[in-house]
């Protein structure tokens, strides 16, 4: 077998142009750096330059093996260090991108426990790629992605943690509030009050309204969530929330009917790069988000 240590001597013989002088590059005696090129020689059955040739000069096999020792040694030495940074990086930080506004409050918990098990490790909980989360989990700008929208790809993992409903969030004393559920056509023009999200992207929208070929109202952008279930309640129009941000309702008369009779399910998913040196670290922290999920959704079941 071809070992690391008899490229790195077909290199230093090339760059000095001699066996004194490669041994010298090696820090090895000139005896271990001949012994070395006789066993690479016994290996391949084949000399790999030609003696006392000055200055040296390789065989068809030793340029070969040369070629490819200038090939693989800068990667190699390019892995190395990508890990012992990638390794340092872990210990650091995991940057965590996330599309859902309402999560924050819930993963709380989630955060101190993981503090708790990774005391080294900075926790950045950030909605700042909202909408091109997934691009900048590609390109390395975050670690982990709370999402519920997968685009396959081969670089990115997904681990799906839950599955939770959307419901329709009205005010107690609006025409729709007594109703067990309702349809697209029920809701059509009306003004839909959300994060500021763009309308092709609301769960309301892609799942429930587009589908049905039914066209949505004004929509009315809200960065607070008290401040969303405040025009809620003036009814200023109508939203689609998580179950976890309903019982959140700070008093305010507000009631939640399910979309559809069956309800609108949504899975949220975990994404991490497969190669990346936080990838165990980021799994850990994942579990402990599907765990703190399917509590809260015992909850409010």
């Amino acid at each position: 077998m071809i070992e690391l240590r008899h490229l790195r001597t077909l290199v230093a013989l090339k760059e000095t142009g001699s066996l004194a002088g490669a041994a010298k590059k090696r820090f090895v005696t000139q005896s271990a750096l001949s012994h070395q090129i006789k066993e690479l020689e016994t290996r391949i059955n084949s000399s790999i330059f030609i003696r006392k040739s000055k200055p040296l000069s390789f065989t068809q096999e030793g340029a070969r093996l040369l070629n490819l020792a200038e090939e693989i040694l800068p990667k190699v030495i390019e892995t190395e260090y990508d890990l012992k940074q990638g390794l340092n990086d872990e210990l650091n930080q995991l940057a965590v991108g996330i599309e859902c506004h309402s999560c924050f409050r819930w993963l709380m918990p989630v955060m101190e426990q993981f503090r708790t098990a990774y005391p080294n490790v900075n926790l950045d909980l950030s909605s700042r790629h909202l909408f091109d989360s997934l691009n900048a989990l590609e390109i390395g700008e975050l670690d982990v992605v709370l999402t519920s929208d997968p685009v396959p790809g081969q670089s990115i993992a997904y681990q799906h943690l839950f599955d939770f409903e959307v419901q329709l969030v009205v005010a107690k004393d609006h025409p729709l509030a007594k109703l067990e559920y309702v349809t697209p056509k029920q809701l059509e023009k009306l003004a839909i009050i959300s994060y500021p999200v763009p309308l092709q992207r609301l769960d309301l929208y892609r799942h429930f309204l587009e589908p049905a070929g039914v066209e949505a109202g004004e929509q009315i952008s809200c960065d607070l969530t008290m401040m969303l279930l405040q025009r809620i309640a003036c009814k200023d129009g109508v939203s689609a929330l998580p179950t976890w941000s309903i019982s959140e309702s700070y008093g305010l008369n507000l009631t939640a009917i399910k979309l559809g009779p069956e309800g609108l399910k949504r899975p949220l998913f975990g994404a991490y790069r497969k190669d990346s040196a936080s990838a165990r670290v980021a799994q850990q922290w994942l579990k402990l988000v599907a765990k703190e999920g399917l509590a809260q959704q015992h909850k409010l079941n």
